[in-house]
C-alpha cells in the first residue's frame, strides 16, 4: 500500500472527546423555554376501526397544552421516505398492535401519561391477517384499499391486494437447468425479527418560531436531508419552513433513518404553540419501532454429481407489516443474495413484499442481506452435504470469479471471492482435528460500496485554525475522523489540529446523509476534492503576498514552496501576514460502482447433546478491502457487525403473537453481551482496487452478514442437526436432536 502520512494511521476519534468527558449533546439534551413533554397512545388491536375519540377530559387536565388525533394530522400527507403510506397518527382505522392514535402536549412527562390515560378510544375490531402467505390469499382482508393512490411506488392494484411490491428476475432455462441436474435440493428458511438495540432510542426536540413560522428539529437522524422532506410532505408545508439543527448519535444500526416521532412532535408544537420534546422508552422501540423483517425464502437447487450447479429459483417473501414507510423505496436487499455469489446458468428470483398486520419492518444493519444470504449459505452447505462433497471445496467450485455472471445478472470487478475463503479458511484451522461435539462452519457474503452526495469544507485562519465543515451527522461510525485523516494527508495539518462544524439543514440544499455504506467513500473524496482546492489557493496566496512567481510556487506538508529559490514558508505564517482565509468547499457525486467487498467466515461451536446449548468457541472473519483509512474505526466495524450477527445467530428475536410483540424489555429481549463474544480473528485482504482517490471498500455492513449460516453450519456439522429458523436456539437444537 502507498505510504501515507495519515491514511491508514490509527487515529483516533475526533469528536472522542467531547463524548467521554460529557460535552457531547445529544437530542434529547437540547431545551428551549416552555418546552413540554409530547407523549403517544397505543393502539390494544391489531387490526380496528376506529369508532369514535373523546380526547375532552385529557383537554381538562391541568398543565395539558394539545391533544391530537388522526383527525388533526389527517389534512397534510402520509409519512415515509420515498413511498409514504403511513399517517402520523392513525386515522379511521389501526393497522398494527402499537400503532400510535393520539399524542398529549404537558408539562411533564408523568403528566403526559397521566393524560394520555384520560382518553377514551372505540375500537370495532376487524379481521387481522399475521402471516404474509395468508395475506395475499384472494380472502384476506385488505389493509390498504387506498392503496393506489399512495405517493412513491412502483405497482398499482387492478384487484386489491395486500402486495406492495414483486419483482421477477430470469436466466437461462430454468426448467431445463432442473432436468439436466442429477440432485434437486429445495429448502425453507425463516428469519425472525431484530430489533437494532441502539443505546439512545428515539429522541425529538421541535420548534416552531412564531416570528417567522420556521420550524426547527434537533433529531437524532442521520439523514437529515432526506427527514426534512418527508415532513413538508406529511406537514404540507415548504421544506425551506424546516431547519435540522445537529446533535449527536447515540447509535444507529438502521434505526435512526426515519422516526415515527417527527410529525407528531411537529403536530403537538403547532397545536400547543410550545416546543415539544418527544423520547421513546424502550417498551415503545419494541412495541413499535421498525425492526429487521421477518422474512421467508423458499430455494431449490439443481446440482450434478461434480458439483456443477445447473439450476437456481429463489422465493422471497418478506413480511412488511402495516407499512412500508420505514424503508427507503418500501423494499430491503435480500432476494438476490439469496442467489449467492455463485455461477449458475439458469435462475429464477421472485421477490414479494406484503403488508400484514404486524409492527412494520424497517432497516437494520445491510439490510435484508443477513436474511438472504442466512438462506443460500445455509442451503449451499446442504447441497454439498446432499452430493457428499466437502462445503468448502463445494464452494470453491462455484464460486464466481473474474468475469463471471452472478445468478442475478451482474458481473462484478476486481473479484476475491475465493481468496477471501481461502484466507479465512487457512487463518481458522478450519481443516485441524477437532474433539466430538465441536463443528466448524463457513459462510460468504458481499456488499458494495455505497454512493451519493456529499459536501466537505475546509477553512484555514489567519490566527491559526483549521476548521472541517460538513452536513454530516455522524451516528457513530467514525467519518468525521476519516475526512479529518484525508484533510491531514493532503495539507500536512496534524488531523487533531482540526475543529469540526457540523452544518444544520440551511447550508445546503441536499445531502445523502450516513446510510448503506456509503460515508467513507462519498465524504473522503468530497474531502480530497476540497484540500487540493486549499492547496492551490495556499499556493495562489502565497505568490500573491509574497512576489514568488505564480508558476514556481506549489504546496504540499503544511508548506508552501518556491521551486525555483528553494524559499518554504508555513500555512500559518503565510495566512497571518496575507490576513486571508482559505476557504474551500467541495461538493461530489459518488456513483455506485459493480466493484464489491466479500466477507468470509469460520465458525467454530461447541454443541451439548444433553441440553442443546451452542457455545462459539472463536470466529475467524475474512474480508476483502481496499485500502484501509483508519485501522480502529475498521477493527471497531468488523467487532460491531460481529456482534450484532451473534446475536441474530443465536438469541435475539422481536417475538410477536397474534399480532402483538411481547418481548418488550431487555429482560426478554436478549442481547449479547461482551461475555458471549468469543475470541475474534479478523483478516485483512487489502488491495489497491477500491473507490475514490484511496481506492477504499465500505465496511460497516459486510461483518454482519454471515454470522448466522457460518454458526448454523457449524452446529450441523458439530451434531447433525439443521436449524432453518433463526435464531438457533439450544430449545431449537435440543428438539431436533431428539426427532
Amino acid at each position: 500500500m502507498p505510504g501515507y502520512q495519515a491514511v491508514g494511521q490509527p487515529i483516533p476519534r475526533v469528536e472522542g472527546f467531547v463524548k467521554v468527558t460529557g460535552q457531547a449533546r445529544y437530542a434529547a439534551d437540547f431545551a428551549l423555554p416552555g418546552t413540554v413533554w409530547g407523549k403517544c397512545l397505543h393502539a390494544p388491536y391489531s387490526h380496528a376501526r376506529i369508532v369514535s375519540i373523546d380526547t375532552s377530559k385529557a383537554e381538562r387536565m391541568p398543565g395539558v397544552h394539545a391533544v391530537i388525533t388522526g383527525r388533526d394530522t389527517r389534512d397534510g400527507g402520509l409519512w415515509g421516505r420515498a413511498v409514504k403510506d403511513a399517517p402520523p397518527l392513525a386515522f379511521e382505522r389501526v393497522r398494527y398492535y402499537g400503532e400510535r392514535v393520539a399524542a398529549v402536549a404537558a408539562d411533564d412527562e408523568d403528566l403526559a401519561q397521566a393524560a394520555l390515560e384520560q382518553i377514551d378510544v372505540e375500537y370495532e375490531e376487524l379481521p387481522a391477517v399475521f402471516d404474509p402467505f395468508e395475506a395475499m390469499r384472494d380472502a384476506a382482508p385488505i389493509l390498504h384499499p387506498d392503496f393506489n393512490t399512495y405517493v412513491g411506488f412502483k405497482l398499482k392494484h387492478t384487484t386489491p391486494s395486500n402486495i406492495h411490491h414483486h419483482s421477477h428476475l430470469e436466466r437461462g432455462d430454468v426448467e431445463q437447468g432442473f432436468a439436466d441436474a442429477d440432485v434437486i435440493v429445495e429448502n425453507t428458511y425463516v428469519t425472525q425479527r431484530q430489533s437494532q438495540g441502539m443505546l439512545e432510542p428515539q429522541s425529538i426536540l421541535v420548534s416552531i418560531d412564531p416570528s417567522d413560522d420556521r420550524v426547527h428539529l434537533w433529531h437524532c437522524n442521520k439523514v437529515p436531508y432526506f427527514i426534512r422532506g418527508a415532513l413538508a410532505a406529511a406537514a404540507g408545508i415548504p421544506e425551506e419552513r424546516i431547519v435540522i439543527h445537529p446533535t449527536y448519535i447515540g447509535g444507529d444500526f438502521g434505526n435512526k433513518g426515519n422516526s415515527r416521532l417527527t410529525p407528531i412532535a411537529y403536530y403537538l408544537a403547532k397545536a400547543s404553540g410550545r416546543p415539544v420534546r418527544m423520547i421513546s422508552d424502550y417498551t415503545e422501540e419494541f412495541l413499535a419501532g421498525n425492526p429487521r423483517h421477518h422474512v421467508t425464502i423458499q430455494l431449490r437447487t439443481g446440482v450434478k454429481r461434480d458439483g456443477t450447479l445447473t439450476a437456481h429459483t429463489v422465493n422471497h417473501v418478506v413480511n412488511s407489516g402495516a407499512y412500508a414507510a420505514f424503508k427507503s423505496y418500501g423494499t430491503i436487499a435480500g432476494a438476490n443474495e439469496a442467489a449467492g455469489p455463485y455461477r449458475v446458468p439458469n435462475s429464477r428470483i421472485d421477490s414479494t413484499f406484503v403488508y400484514t398486520n404486524t409492527v412494520p419492518g424497517g432497516f437494520m444493519r445491510a439490510p435484508g442481506e443477513p436474511e438472504g444470504v442466512f438462506a443460500i449459505e445455509s442451503h449451499i452447505d446442504e447441497v454439498a452435504r446432499r452430493i457428499g462433497m466437502d462445503p468448502v471445496a463445494f464452494r470453491m467450485k462455484n464460486l464466481i470469479v473474474e468475469g463471471d455472471e452472478t445468478a442475478f445478472g451482474h458481473v462484478l470487478h476486481d473479484v476475491r471471492a475465493r481468496e477471501t475463503l481461502q484466507a479465512a479458511v487457512d487463518a481458522s484451522g478450519y481443516n485441524d482435528t477437532k474433539p466430538p461435539h465441536v463443528g466448524r462452519g463457513v459462510a460468504i457474503g458481499e456488499r458494495g460500496t455505497g454512493a451519493g452526495e456529499g459536501t466537505v469544507e475546509i477553512r484555514l485562519l489567519p490566527d491559526g485554525r483549521a476548521i472541517i465543515g460538513t452536513p454530516m451527522f455522524d451516528q457513530g461510525t467514525g467519518t468525521y475522523t476519516t475526512i479529518a485523516q484525508v484533510a491531514s494527508e493532503e495539507l500536512g495539518i496534524p488531523a487533531d489540529r482540526f475543529e469540526l462544524e457540523v452544518w444544520d439543514t440551511d447550508e445546503l440544499e441536499s445531502d445523502s446523509g450516513l446510510t448503506g455504506s456509503r460515508g467513507t467513500h462519498v465524504n473522503t473524496l468530497a474531502a480530497f476534492e476540497a484540500a487540493q482546492l486549499a492547496r492551490r489557493d495556499l499556493a495562489q496566496t502565497a505568490a500573491e503576498h509574497l512576489g514568488w512567481p505564480e508558476d514556481e510556487v506549489e504546496f504540499s506538508a503544511g508548506q508552501a514552496h518556491r521551486r525555483d529559490s528553494g524559499e518554504v514558508i508555513g500555512w500559518e505564517e503565510l495566512l497571518a501576514r496575507s490576513g486571508q482565509t482559505i476557504r474551500a468547499r467541495a461538493h461530489t457525486v459518488a456513483q455506485r460502482s459493480h466493484r464489491t467487498s466479500f466477507v468470509a467466515q469460520v465458525a467454530e461451536v461447541a454443541v451439548d447433546p444433553e441440553t442443546g446449548e451452542i457455545r462459539v468457541l472463536r470466529y475467524t472473519t475474512a474480508h476483502d478491502s481496499g485500502v484501509v483509512l483508519n485501522p480502529l474505526g475498521y477493527q471497531g466495524q468488523v467487532n460491531g457487525g460481529f456482534q450484532h450477527g451473534l446475536g441474530y445467530a443465536l438469541m435475539e428475536e422481536l417475538v410477536v403473537e397474534d399480532g402483538r410483540v411481547t418481548t418488550l424489555s431487555f429482560g426478554d429481549y436478549k442481547m449479547p453481551t461482551v461475555r458471549d463474544m468469543p475470541p475474534l480473528t479478523t483478516v485483512v485482504l487489502e488491495s489497491a482496487q477500491g473507490e475514490g482517490p484511496y481506492n477504499i471498500r465500505g465496511i460497516g455492513e459486510a461483518p454482519c452478514i454471515p454470522v448466522a449460516p457460518a454458526i448454523a453450519n457449524a452446529v450441523e456439522d458439530a451434531v447433525g442437526v439443521r436449524i432453518r429458523d433463526l435464531p438457533v436456539t439450544a430449545e431449537k437444537v435440543y428438539q431436533s436432536l431428539r426427532m
